[in-house]
This record gives C-alpha cells, structure tokens and sequence, in this order.
C-alpha cells in the first residue's frame, strides 16, 4: 500500500481547495484540476477538500463498476490521509449517483459519469481531443449530473436532455417534455464542455426532438418511433394487450404492482416483459407467451430477446422511465399519475426530517491556488473585435458594458500553466459577445492550446477569479466601460455593496442607489454629489471595512464613517429616503449558513432537492417553488412559472421541515413572496441582486452562444472576407465595381448602426 505523505502523490496539505487522486492498479494517481468533476464508473476516487483554516473533507467515491479491491483500496487510503492529517477531517463514502451535497458543491457546473475505467483500460479525456463520439444523459435541476450512455436512438427519451458530443460539434438535443430549467442547465453544461474540454473549439448546436439533422440521426444509428408500454391484463374477463403510453418517457406511477407489461425495444433486437409482484398467476404465465406472440406480430427478428423483469430492473429498463425511483427513495406528496385503473401506486410521504441531515457546505470548486505565488496576470478588454490591454493600475475593475479577457499564469515550482477568464458583463452588446468567445480561442491558441477556458458571467464571479487581486476586492461596476470616452457617464449617486465570500474573497458590487439596498451583515460605499459615506452593518467584518478603503481610494474624497443606525439625514436623502432593508439577526451572529432548497413535481412527484454550493439568485429555478432557510425565518419562493402541485404543496413541506428539525425550531414564521415582488428581507441573502434579472430570457440568451447566432460585426467580417475572394480579380467591370462597393457599405452601416444604438454614441 502506498502511505500517504508530503512527498507522494502531489499532496499538499495546507492548499486550499480540491484535490482529487483515482485509484490506480491498487496506487494513488493525481488527477489533474481540469479533468475535476469527470469520473469513471469502474473506477474510485479520493478527494480532500481543505479551507484556509484549515479543515478537511475526505471523500471516497465509487463508481457503479468499480471492483472491491479498488473499493477497499480507497478506504483504505482515506482511512490513512485522515490519519496523516491528524484524525480532525471529515470522512464521506460517496456512491456513483448518491452523492452528498456536500460533494456535489464541489462541482457547481455538475459532475460526469464516463464509461469504463482504469482496468478497462480507459484514461482521462485529453484537452483539445476532438476524436470524440459520446451521448450523455444530463439529467438534474439543482445538482447537474452527466451519463455516459449508449449511443443509440434507444438511450434518448422525451423528458430529458442529451448532448451528443462529436469532438468538434456538440449537440444538446432537447426533448419536447423537458422543463425550461432542465434546457438552460443542459446548455451551460455544453457551454463547459466546449470551454474546458475543447478550449472553445467546438460548435454548438441545439436541436429539438422531431428536427434531428442527418448527421445526429447517422450518429445514432438505430433512428425510430420511441418505445411504446403496454399492458397485460385479464381484468375484463379475457387476456387483453392494451396501449398504455405510445412513447417513452414514461412514468414510473404507470405501472402497477397488479399487471404485466411490455415495453417494445425491438429496434434494439430486445423488448421487456415485467410482471408485477401482486399480479396473478394466469398474467404471469401468459407474459412470456404475449410477448412472444408480439415479437411475430411486429415483425421483429426472431433472434429478438425477451427480457423477463421481475423487481430486479435493469439500467437499461429504468431509463425508458423519466421519474424512475428505487425501492426507499424519498419522494414527496403529490397526486400519482393515473390511467384508468392501471396505474395503482400509493402516495408516499416526503420526509422532509431527512432534510436536515445534509450537512451546509461553505465548499467553493475551481481554487487551483489561492491567487499568490509566482503569478502573473494581465488583463485585457474586448473593443471593436480586438483585445485592448488594460492599463494595470485599474486591475480588479470590471465594467458592466464591456467584456474582458483575463489571462492567469501559475507556476509553483513547475511547469508554468494557465487559466483564461472570459469575464462578460450583462450589459455588453452581442457583438462584445461573440468576440469576446473568438478572442478566447484565439488566445489560446498562440499559447499552443494549453490554458484552462472559463466563461464567466456578470456576478457569477468564482472565488479564484476574486483572489487574483492580491488583497484587494474585485470591483464591478453596474454598467458603463472602461475604454476612453465610454458611451455613458457614471451617475453622480452611487452605491457599491462589499461582502467576503465564504473563500475569503471580497467583491464590491455596484447596485441602484436606494435604501432598500442595504444589508445589516455588510459594508457600503455611498458617493454623493457632495459627500461620501461608508456604511457599516452591524454584522460586517473587519475585512469588508478594509475593502471599502479600496472603492473610496477609487472614487475620490474623503470618507465619513456611519456605523447602522446612526446615519445622517443626508445619508437617506441620497439614497431617497429610508427605507426596510435586511436586518436579520442571524445574519450578524452568524449561526449557520442559509440553506436554499427547490421544490419540483416535474418527475410526476413532488420532490425537494437542496442546491449545493453557495446559491446565486440565478438557482431560483422560475418554473418552481423554491424554500430559503435563514435559520430564524423560512422563506417560499413562488417561481412565475410554477404549477399548482408545487404551490400548495411547497408550505406544507416548509413547515414540516422546521417542525421536524431537532435543533427544536417548531414554529418559526413562513413567508411566502412572489418572483418580482420580493422584500429586502429576501433579496438581502443574495449579494447584488439584480430586480432586472429575468427581464431577459436566460435561455435566449445562452441560445446566442450556440451555433446560428453570428452578431453582425462578426458576420461583417466573414462578409467582408468572402467579398474579398468573389472580387479577388484585378479586372473587375464598372457593374462588378459598383456591387462591391454597394454591398460593402450597406453591412458596414448596418453594424455602425446597431452599436451606435446599443452605446447611445451621438457619433459613429
């Protein structure tokens, strides 16, 4: 056995973050930081997590097919890394598809399950490979979780998400029953794969089932009709074969314990017969004889098989089922789906008591250091389809209207390795956007193709990117640029909230400047015309005080220090009088952390699944009910988009959940509040939030990432480009000349036009 120390195995005992080995021939092997959160189902893994106290985390995981000699291996070497680290850790057995949140918050873009393993003689995917043909299941709404299956038409069902992963093309195939929050999880998982895996060197495709391209179908080999399920049953006197569902997904709830059923898999030279457990004896006699007279019936192969099922369903059944659930399977209240008297399921309650037991992880992915050492960063912003260095002394300021392109170099000792931040603000043009993506690539390929690709959107800083800065905060400005004679003019009332992040990291947020704002467990920087305040909660931290000095230093003046409940008349004047803002308590003590929950019936049931990680407004999941927990209050959440099951049933769930917490929390006051009319008491758990964020449909704005969505100054130069070859002649007519020169300035006013709007340029 290989002992665990300093000097072995890439350990390092007090750098903050993740580090992961998988167990290799019965040894420890380092898996890289940019192959996290990829695991193969014959293998086991351990991970430790340490934070800058420092604590520890130990994980072993173990994927579905690994072997009990790597099972045994793995607790084994956990066992003498919590040994080695002094007994303090705590120690987590994870299953391949049961995973705690506390894992899973490690991996907040999601997690993927890949084929085979180390005895098979499979290896981590190398970046850049685009000799790539996969299918992967994404299922999940809160945690995101990525199946390798077969690539065949049989593996898809309506229900769900796939992307078809074909190197230098990614497809996400949408089925027609899958939820708007399932498609925007499934395309920013699409989005990671072509930044990380392919370092932006893939296109992106979204295809709706029923409008598959030849080349998916050609993929996918066996394309048909999708498998119907039928019933077996002599309830009406005689032996009849009666359509349940003509396509799957079905649901779970669609089979009762009193029948036999055949699902058709016959393009697959298979189908199943599956006889419930209280279904009589004549049914179960005549179920292998039914579905052998269906095989002659339809036409199949006689080579096609009969698969008897009895309690013992395989993987490949269960993934015909979309809400499919084990037998002890927590599942919530709801009504069963019913047909006629087929579906006979009864109603199990949802415990909500269970809740309580995953533990609140302040766990943050993606630290590959923590920003110091010997480093190296420079910044640049994306300006008329080029980068434009940023000057140095304004490192760390990022404006709303541009994007940014920030390069990383670490090297602690060996090789120098690299991370491209591709920082987007929410108020760039589409052009910004789209160059900024090229610019990326570009990028990384001057630097032979090594770097690690991270997209990161306006307030969905991660903590690593915050580091960078050497002490002091990232500041984000609510809008305008940084580039000379910007389009716009700062306003002259501003106010920017500061918050420490769980990993240490400070960013100050500029938000509207308005008494509701206000966050009694933080510090604000106000700048008026006349005067300039930094505002101190009374639950705010030395260190948020420190990284006002940096906002003040920045917006010039000198500052009046107002502690809460203090202020001057001038102070609410500015910020249009006073007004409720968020003074929990619990927040200034610091109990526990808050904990968000989204409450979902979507698989027919209703469920209620923790979000793992530290939440962001952009986990409320619209089309749900959603349950904050802040220790002293319980909030519910009514997405617009939500269905009645998940209304009623949401409160109820809540107040179970505090009545059944042993810390003896019965009866603490639930609120509910509605998506667009939420109270500063609920907004104040979310730093910088944006009222304005779902003004815009999130999944039309992923959609303009995808293939298809070319802005115009990019397509202006491919334009421009081709004109080029059409009129590479020396010898061009008056009429060809005249064309040439029509065409050329019809697209270049075009695109004036458009950024001269979007930039309110009174010049262009």
């Amino acid at each position: 056995a290989c002992f665990i120390s300093d000097s072995v195995t890439g350990f390092k005992r007090k750098q903050p973050g993740l580090q992961v080995w998988r167990i290799e021939n019965l040894d420890l092997k380092l898996v890289p930081k940019d192959l996290h959160g990829k695991f193969y189902t014959g293998d086991a893994y351990l991970l430790l997590f340490t934070t800058a106290a420092p604590s520890y985390n130990i994980h072993m995981w173990l994927g579905n097919e690994c072997s009990q000699d790597e099972s045994g291996a793995a607790a084994i070497f956990a066992t003498q890394l919590d040994d080695f680290l002094g007994g303090g850790p705590v120690q987590f057995r994870e299953v391949q598809n049961c995973e705690s949140n506390t894992f899973l918050g490690y991996f907040k873009s999601g997690i993927q399950y890949q084929k085979g393993g180390v005895a098979s003689g499979f290896h981590h995917v190398v970046t850049n490979d685009t000799n790539v043909k996969r299918l992967l299941h994404v299922k999940g709404r809160r945690a995101i979780r990525a199946t390798e299956v077969a690539m065949s038409w049989n593996s898809f069902n309506k229900g769900d998400c796939f992307i078809i992963d074909l190197g230098k093309d990614i497809y996400q195939w949408c089925g027609s029953e899958c939820s708007y929050f399932e498609r925007v999880k499934a395309a920013e998982f699409a989005i990671n794969i072509r930044d990380s895996d392919r370092n932006g060197r893939a296109k992106l495709h979204l295809v709706e089932e029923g409008q598959e391209t030849a080349e998916i179908i050609q993929v996918t080999l066996n394309y048909t009709h999708i498998a119907p399920l039928l019933c077996i049953s002599d309830a009406s006197g005689t032996m009849k074969v009666s359509v349940v569902a003509q396509t799957s997904p079905f649901k779970q709830a669609m089979l009762s314990p009193e029948e036999c059923y055949i699902l058709d898999n016959g393009v697959d030279m298979n189908i199943f017969v599956w006889k419930g457990p209280k279904a009589n004896t004549e049914e179960r006699k005549a179920a292998m004889s039914a579905g052998q007279q269906f095989i002659k019936d339809k036409g199949y192969s006689n080579k096609t098989q009969v698969k008897l099922i009895s309690g013992a369903e395989t993987t490949l059944f269960k993934q015909f089922f979309s809400d499919w659930k084990d037998k002890d399977e927590t599942t919530g209240p709801s009504k069963p789906f019913t047909i006629g008297r087929i579906a006979k399921v009864k109603q199990v309650p949802f415990d909500a008591s269970t809740l309580h037991t995953n533990k609140v992880m302040a766990a943050q992915h993606g630290m590959v250091d923590d920003g110091k050492g010997k480093v190296q960063v420079r910044i640049w912003r994306v300006e008329n389809g080029d980068k434009m260095p940023i000057d140095p002394s304004s490192y760390g300021h990022f404006y709303g209207g541009d994007c940014y392109l920030i390069l990383y170099s670490y090297g602690h000792g060996g090789p120098e390795k690299h991370i491209i931040y591709t920082w987007q603000g929410l108020k760039c043009t589409q052009d910004e956007l789209t160059a900024s993506a090229f610019l990326t690539v570009q990028l990384d390929d001057s630097m032979g193709g090594s770097p690690v690709q991270v997209r990161v959107t306006q307030g969905q800083e991660p903590p690593h990117l915050m580091s960078l800065f050497q002490g002091k905060p990232m500041i984000i400005h609510l809008g305008g640029t940084s580039r000379k004679d910007g389009q716009s003019k700062a306003n002259s009332t501003r106010l920017f909230h500061i918050r420490q992040s769980s990993s240490h990291a400070t960013r100050a947020v500029e938000v509207e400047p308005c008494g509701s704002k206000l966050n009694t467990n933080d510090v604000f920087v106000l700048k008026t015309p006349s005067a300039l305040f930094v505002w101190r909660g009374v639950g705010a931290s030395d260190e948020e005080i420190a990284a006002a000095k940096y906002v003040v230093a920045f917006l010039g003046g000198t500052a009046t220090q107002v502690s809460e409940g203090k202020e001057p008349a001038d102070f609410w004047s500015a910020l249009g009088g006073k007004k409720d803002y968020q003074t929990s308590k619990s927040l200034q003590k610091v109990v526990k952390p808050p904990r968000l929950f989204g409450c979902s019936n979507k698989t027919g049931r209703l469920i209620v699944e923790e979000v793992p990680g530290d939440f962001t407004q952009s986990d409320l999941a619209t089309d749900d009910v959603m349950i904050l927990d802040v220790w002293d209050q319980i909030f519910v959440w009514v997405g617009k988009d939500s269905n009645e099951e998940e209304r009623t049933g949401a409160p109820k769930m809540a107040k179970q959940y505090v009545d059944s917490d042993p810390s003896g929390r019965r009866g603490l006051p639930i609120t509910t509040v509605k998506q667009g009319a939420e109270p500063s008491t609920f907004t104040g758990w979310f730093q910088a939030w944006d009222s304005n964020m779902w003004d815009t449909d999130p999944l039309a704005r992923i959609r303009l990432v995808f293939t298809g969505s070319l802005s115009l100054s990019l397509s202006l130069s491919l334009s421009l480009a081709l004109l080029g070859s059409c009129f590479s002649s020396q010898h061009l007519s008056e009429q060809e000349e005249d064309i040439k020169a029509q065409f050329t300035a019809a697209l270049s006013f075009r695109v004036c036009r458009r950024v001269s709007l979007k930039r309110n340029c009174s010049q262009h």
